[in-house]
């Protein structure tokens, strides 16, 4: 059996991965301005940063719609593919969970998983998926299975400068203030398939960042190795390959993936945010 794994565009997976297990991408809609551009396709992270920049605005994202799901599955099968398993952002923070399975509906052998989470924290579970398909499990299982480690992901990032989420009405102007003046960088982390904020670090955002892993990995013995990820939004290569160093400090990852962050998680917490993302065991 040929079982297609696909996902949202805000599960945050280099090429190099999307490529090494196949994995096809519905990508959601960025609207800046009164143009509209498909994620990750004509528009980059970077582009809303200059954008932001220049006008002050932050763009508005957006789920792809039943019609779009529909076509983008049909499309699977019409290449050849025997089942699909696709995965989506949190059914808590946008629509695309619940246009996948209305869409879904309409095609038999497409198994829609909600990830509960966002950006590579969801990409976690794609991998898993990919993994166990070439295994050879039937792709119900594979759904089922990757529904259970949904509440075993760790996802978090730490957020340089509040004045994003302030802009994306996430963060009161006056908690920004007192945050700014503190120098505080707040850990943003899911839960329950909504974000929060976590625990709060006094300092540069680059000597913040090993407290943050440490607490993050108290105990090495309790993570899976097999995959990691340093996930940011634009950090400078010193910083990154600093974080590196830690988590290699830390425990024997069989690999530490780094990757960009998309459109929709630059969208909200701006650059200079970085997140380690994994799976307990």
């Amino acid at each position: 059996m040929k079982i297609r794994i696909t996902s949202d565009s805000t599960t945050d997976l280099s090429a190099e991965l999307l490529e090494r297990y196949q994995i096809a991408l519905l990508p959601l809609s960025v609207t800046l301005g009164e143009k509209t551009y498909t994620d990750g396709v004509d528009i980059t992270p970077d582009d809303i940063y200059a954008n932001y920049e220049k006008n002050g605005t932050l763009p508005k994202t957006a789920a792809p719609n039943i019609d779009a799901a529909l076509a983008f599955f049909q499309a699977q099968f019409n290449a050849g593919c025997d089942a699909v398993i696709h995965f989506t952002i949190s059914s808590e923070m946008s629509s695309s969970y619940a246009n996948a399975v209305l869409a879904a509906e309409e095609i038999p052998d497409v198994y829609v998983v909600d990830t509960r989470n966002l950006s590579t924290g969801g990409g976690l579970l794609v991998i898993a998926a990919a993994e166990m398909a070439a295994q050879g499990m039937e792709p119900a299982q594979i759904a089922e299975t990757c529904r259970g480690l949904a509440p075993k992901v760790d996802a978090s990032f730490v957020v340089d400068n509040l004045e994003f989420l302030v802009k994306g009405g996430r963060c009161s102007p006056l908690a920004a203030f007192g945050a700014n003046v503190l120098q505080l960088k707040p850990c943003i982390i899911v839960q329950d398939g909504k974000m929060d904020v976590g625990r709060k670090y006094r300092g540069r955002f680059a000597s913040v960042l090993p407290r943050y892993i440490h607490d993050r990995i108290p105990d090495p013995s309790l993570v899976r190795k097999d995959h990691i990820f340093i996930t940011h939004a634009g950090c400078d290569e010193q910083i990154i390959r600093a974080c590196m160093a830690e988590l290699q400090n830390i425990a024997r990852f069989d690999e530490i993936h780094i990757t960009r962050a998309g459109c929709t998680i630059s969208s909200h917490c701006g650059r200079n945010t970085l997140g380690v993302l994994f799976l307990n065991k």
